[in-house]
């Protein structure tokens, strides 16, 4: 099996979708088809589902142990194929062969923190009034569906499912229609190879024409009991609402709009380098990427100086050569996002002080000035290659600009002054800080996720393990709890 691999892997089988339906994924750097994949529809996603449900009863009641080691070997298997997904990554999705492998060096550590969150599904032992045992317990709520997006697709993924398979869930998984293989179906392999038993993971892949039914199925049908997303906030918006009219676990992770403060005292050498690598890594591609740098008055004629300097030695080219890391943007749609915004700001009054220029769906890595407010480049997301640059006078105003936004994922703040940026951080609304560093953070372990439209739950860490758990109450009567006499048999006893 390789990146030509079209089928759905449900139930631990290789299967044509219902109809050999398939669709095309192209190749975002050459415009070409990389390769054909199969077209799922609600059938198929009601057949994994019915797969996984039958599956969880064993899968949960295996030792935390055994599924530790096998989750562990993912990672084992993962890092000894890393090239292929490296390969995929690249054709698939534009990433550069850099970020590529960053991201596959990143996921294996995912499986192995997911490994060890199997030991840490804690409960507790609560006193009572009445001598009772009385235990509180964690466990899994069942079948999960996994929706993950195209931009980091091995990462987003395996942060999505493996703490939940990890922790005794079953579940299936439908990676972007953008990247099928590098998101889901290169990791059914590497699962098939570690001896995952049938039915615990499977993956459905689908066209954006059976998105809606799909996306549905997986969280309408009554054997799904969480839904894990991460994506757009108008889409996660939409799948938090059905999931909770339902009365089921949603954990989404959506969009952000983050800011990187650059206050007065910043050492301007790392605020440049956070700056640059937070804009562009990826084009500008990841939720936390910084979409708005605020700079003080005080120093941001040399910041922004420096800063254009910086990014005009970022090259754009063929995603392959190490030399290029700003590959292509995903598709024409994001192109035109991307696009819009920019003369958008231009009309109203922004400067380009680089870029703003693109060859098909390669777009310059651009730095904006004269941004105002009710530009959509300062109120929406971009995720693409543009930084608009603000200036704040002060620490309070560069905190109510940060502030100023519908978003709260992630923020940097840059300052020698560690107790300055520590209250810088306290004052911001955003799910993540980081103090002398890009937004652009996450590490396997962390509670990782946002507020307000940039999302609701966590990935990570023991916050993690409680998105994919359920609390129970269980007590043993000893004789210490007396009912009323009226209620009694013997009433006398």
């Amino acid at each position: 099996m390789g990146s030509n691999r079209r089928n759905l892997f449900i139930n631990g089988e290789w299967v044509n979708a219902q109809g050999g339906a398939e669709f095309p994924v192209y190749n975002p750097a050459t415009g070409e088809i990389w390769a054909r994949v199969a077209d799922a529809s609600r059938a198929d996603a009601r057949a994994a589902i019915a797969a996984a449900e039958a599956a969880y009863p064993k899968w949960s009641g295996m030792s935390h142990s055994a599924r530790a080691r096998i989750i562990h070997k993912v990672g084992d298997i993962l890092d000894a194929r890393a090239k292929e997904f490296q390969d995929a990554l690249i054709d698939e999705g534009g990433s550069w062969i850099g970020k590529t492998m960053f991201e596959t060096g990143y996921s294996s550590g995912i499986y192995r923190a997911a490994a060890a969150a199997a030991y840490q599904v804690n409960g507790e032992i609560l006193p009572s009034d009445h001598g009772k045992l009385s235990l509180v317990m964690r466990v899994p709520l069942g079948v999960v569906s996994v929706i993950s997006p195209w931009n980091f697709p091995l990462i987003l993924s395996s942060r999505g499912f493996a703490p939940a398979l990890a922790v005794g869930n079953c579940v299936v998984l439908k990676p972007s229609e953008e990247t099928p293989v590098a998101g889901g179906l290169l990791i059914a392999e590497i699962m098939e190879e570690a001896g995952i038993p049938k039915g615990v993971f499977n993956v459905i892949t689908c066209s954006r024409e059976h998105v809606a039914e799909v996306g549905d199925e997986l969280i309408s049908n009554p054997a799904v009991r969480g839904v894990s997303f991460t994506g757009s906030t108008a889409v996660g918006r939409q799948v938090a609402t059905k999931a909770g009219g339902l009365l089921k676990r949603c954990c989404v992770e959506l969009g952000g709009k983050d800011a990187l403060i650059v206050l007065e005292d910043a050492d301007i050498e790392r605020a440049v380098n956070a700056a640059t690598f937070g804009s562009f890594m990826h084009q500008g591609q990841i939720c936390m990427s910084v979409e708005r740098v605020i700079v003080h008055s005080k120093i941001a004629k040399e910041f922004t100086d420096k800063f254009v300097a910086n990014t005009k030695k970022l090259k754009v080219g063929n995603p392959r050569e190490m030399a290029n890391c700003i590959g292509p943007v995903i598709n024409k749609t994001q192109l035109g996002k991307i696009r819009a915004q920019v003369d958008e700001a231009v009309a109203q009054g922004a400067t380009i002080l680089c870029g703003g220029k693109n060859n098909g769906l390669f777009f310059e890595p651009t730095i904006l000035t004269n941004v105002t407010r009710n530009m959509k480049v300062f109120r929406e997301e971009t995720f693409g290659p543009v930084a608009p640059v603000l200036v704040a006078n002060s620490v309070d105003e560069a905190v109510e600009i940060a502030n100023d936004s519908d978003y709260g994922l992630s923020a940097g703040i840059i300052t020698r002054d560690e107790e300055k940026g520590l209250e810088v951080a306290r004052r911001l609304h955003t799910g993540m800080a980081h103090i002398n560093d890009s937004s652009v953070n996450d590490e396997p372990h962390v509670p990782f996720g946002g507020i307000g439209a940039s999302g609701l739950g966590r990935h990570g860490g023991k916050q993690g393990i409680d998105t994919f758990t359920e609390m129970r109450w269980i007590t043993v009567e000893r004789g210490g709890r007396h009912y009323p006499p009226p209620f009694l048999m013997n009433p006398g006893h």
